[in-house]
Formats: structure tokens, sequence, C-alpha cells
């Protein structure tokens, strides 16, 4: 049974926020045993305390938001899914808006952070969930499905899109540090350009440009892709972070069409059940 971690010291980071187009500043700062993930709300009066697990999840519009005690952040998936690749039980994040920084799109700046941090192990034993039977979260077009797997944390995402540039794309990642950095990480937030204008009368994507997020129309992308399934890589980073709210897992997910909603629904039944 492994031990609990956090990092070893305090790293900082400033940016807008992606929805909000806010301005934010980000501090990740060590915490003690059996703290869990905790985002603190430093604009507020008393600093607020929201804990990053699945009851807390308010709305999956877009973003994933967490709420506790009238207090909300959102958009944490890609903060929570760097926290789960680099293994990180515990910590605060502080900021002092209720976004973190969009950075470029991707978790890559969170990761590189927590890395320059470093990470240390605690005097406790970390408790993962072990899948032991099967979940199945099921809308009739989508579907999200944990299943056991003994060797940690694996994740197969089928996309299926019909627009010609992206259409069906697949990946399977079992969830380790170097390949998440690599094939993983770096993987950007994507638009659909006719939908970005909607979007932002609904107050969502004002912080969004063509530096942190890929945008396609009809005809063709309006910036380079990393990878040539940068949809679906992001979709896995997305699910990663929104099923670290449940805990640290240990089980295969294997996700159709998935996105926030349904990651979200699946994180609160293992929780429910195993937390």
């Amino acid at each position: 049974m492994p031990f609990q971690t956090t990092i070893a010291g305090a790293v900082h980071h400033a940016g807008i926020g992606l929805h909000s187009g806010r301005e934010v500043h980000l501090t990740i700062l060590p915490a003690p045993a059996d703290t869990g993930i905790v985002f603190v709300r430093k604009d507020l009066a008393d600093k607020p305390r929201i804990r990053a697990i699945a009851p807390h999840v308010t709305s999956t519009v877009r973003a994933t938001t967490l709420e506790e005690n009238g207090v909300r952040v959102f958009t944490v998936e890609h903060m929570m899914s760097a926290l789960a690749a680099f293994g990180i039980d515990n910590c605060f994040v502080e900021m002092d808006a209720e976004e973190p920084p969009v950075a470029d799109g991707s978790s890559l700046v969170f990761f590189r952070l927590l890395q320059q941090a470093g990470k240390r192990a605690l005097e406790k034993e970390r408790r993962e969930l072990v899948i032991d039977r099967t979940y199945r979260i099921d809308d009739g077009e989508r579907f999200l499905v944990a299943v056991p797997y003994e060797t940690g944390f694996r994740v197969s995402f089928t996309s299926l899109n019909e627009h010609a540039l992206v259409g069906t794309q697949y990946r399977d990642f079992l969830l380790e540090e170097t390949a998440y950095e690599k094939e993983i990480a770096p993987a950007r937030t994507i638009a659909y350009e006719a939908e970005v204008e909607t979007l932002r009368k609904m107050g969502l994507g004002l912080g969004g440009t063509l530096e942190n997020v890929i945008v396609y129309n009809d005809e063709r992308w309006l910036n380079d892709l990393r990878y040539p399934d940068e949809l679906v890589r992001h979709k896995v980073l997305d699910l990663i972070g929104d099923l670290r709210l449940a805990g640290f897992v240990r089980g295969h997910i294997l996700a159709v069409k998935s996105g926030h909603e349904l990651n979200a629904r699946l994180a609160k039944e293992i929780y429910a059940a195993l937390a």
C-alpha cells in the first residue's frame, strides 16, 4: 500500500480563467495527511475552503464546478488531472478568483508546476478505491463504464464526431507520470467556431483565445494541432481529473463520447460506494 503524498514546497502561477476571463493568481501549498485536495478562495472573507470531492460537483456545463457552503470554484478538471497523474493526495490550492488560470488550455503547466514543487511522502497509507464490480453510466447515446483492473488506473476512450476534421478517435492509456507528461498533459481544450459566440452569450469562454483553445470550423483548424487526435487525448485528460474527485481509483474506465456530466456521475457513484 503506497503512502499518502503532498508537494515538497509552494509553487505559484498567474493567468486568466478560461470561462470567466478574469485574472487569477494561484498558489499550490503542502498539506498534512488526510487533508485531500482543498481549494481556498483567498479573495473572499475568511478564505473559505472547497474540498475537491465528487459530492461537491454542482455543475458540469463546459467545465466541472465544485461548491461547498455556498462558495464555488469551477474549471478544476485540468488541475485535478495533473494532481492525479503526479500522485498528490494532499495540498491546498489558493486562488484569488473562482477559476484557475487556463494557461495554454492543457494541464501541462500544472503538471510542471508540481514537478517544480516536488513530492513528499507522508506517514500515512493511501486508501485506494479498488473497483470490484462493474459501474455503468449510460444516457442512451454515451456511456462510461468502470471495471476491475489490478494494474492501476487505465482509460480507454472513444470519441465519435461527425465532423470530417475530427471523426472517430480512440486512445488507451495506463496512467503513469512519464506517459501523462508526453501523451496527455499537452492536449488542449477544443471548440467548434460556430459555438463560440453562443458560449460567450452564456457567460462562458470569455478568456478563450487561439493561444489557449484549439478551434475548428467547417473547413479547417484555425491553429496547429499538437497531435492528430488531440481531441480524444484532452477528453482523457478531463476524465482523469473528474474521476480524481472520487479518490485514487484502481480500475479500467471505458468511455464512449463521455464528458463532464457522465464523468461526474460516475465519480459520485464510485465515491458513494467506496470512499
